[in-house]
């Protein structure tokens, strides 16, 4: 990282935008888990539709069919999921109004996430001191995962009409909040989605870099504060805070 890196000012801080993939909790595993729990169901509802879904390219047609339905907003990964599983239904012949069950089945279990052992402990010292905005461009919802509690409130595509790193979500985020982008210290692990788009609106930016990644040159700015992990993040914010 070449860049001149700013100084954090937690005087600013008046509250949170949290990314949730890959900062709070690992998503692959989720979106796997849950495919094939679709898969299974589909399975059992439409077996046509259960064997296109595990043939690697009708899968990929379906996913290309739904982008193209779906072009208003390619960023709603829901919307897009439930049309890529309309499109299998049609191509095998089958009810394509089995979509919205199939849909629930995926989405329920993409709820089921497994929490980094840091996530809780930094989203209660967060929240004690910081109003916090779930900013996700996933179709994660906070309450069904459980951690709603700790949530001022959450932004995602389907509410702000973008995806990350669009300036225009940050910017609903700090509104969200109640506060200015500049009053906003945003915290994600995606160089690129999170750093990128806050950094573009004036918040400061903590980069949770548990993969040890470097951070990109073409960005043009380094983040505030880079971080492996949740409580060294606290830490820094604990022994800065007045």
């Amino acid at each position: 990282m070449n860049q001149l890196k700013p100084s954090l000012d937690v005087t600013r801080i008046r509250a949170i935008t949290l990314d949730l993939d890959d900062t709070l909790w690992p998503v692959w595993p989720t979106i796997e888990r849950a495919e094939r729990r679709l898969r299974d169901w589909l399975d059992q509802h439409a077996p046509r539709s259960g064997a296109l879904a595990r043939d690697a390219e009708a899968a990929k047609a379906a996913r290309r069919a739904a982008l193209a339905v779906r072009s208003d907003n390619p960023h709603d990964l829901g919307g897009l999921r439930r049309e890529a599983i309309r499109q299998l239904l049609a191509r095998a012949g089958e009810d394509t109004r089995l979509a919205e069950p199939a849909f629930e089945v995926f989405y329920q279990e993409r709820q089921r996430v497994v929490l980094y052992d840091d996530a809780l402990p930094a989203l209660t010292w967060l929240s004690a001191r910081f109003r916090i905005v779930a900013l996700t461009n996933g179709n994660a919802d906070v309450h069904r995962v459980g951690i709603g509690h700790f949530f001022h409130d959450a932004v995602n595509p389907v509410s702000a009409g973008v995806g990350k790193p669009d300036p225009r979500m940050f910017e609903a985020g700090a509104q969200a909040a109640g506060v200015a982008p500049s009053q906003v210290l945003h915290i994600g692990d995606d160089a690129h989605l999170d750093g990128a788009g806050a950094l573009a609106v004036g918040m400061q930016v903590a980069w949770v870099n548990r993969a040890q990644a470097v951070w990109p040159d073409a960005i043009g700015a380094a983040p505030h504060l880079a971080v492996a992990d949740l409580d060294a993040l606290c830490r820094r914010l604990g022994a800065e805070l007045p």
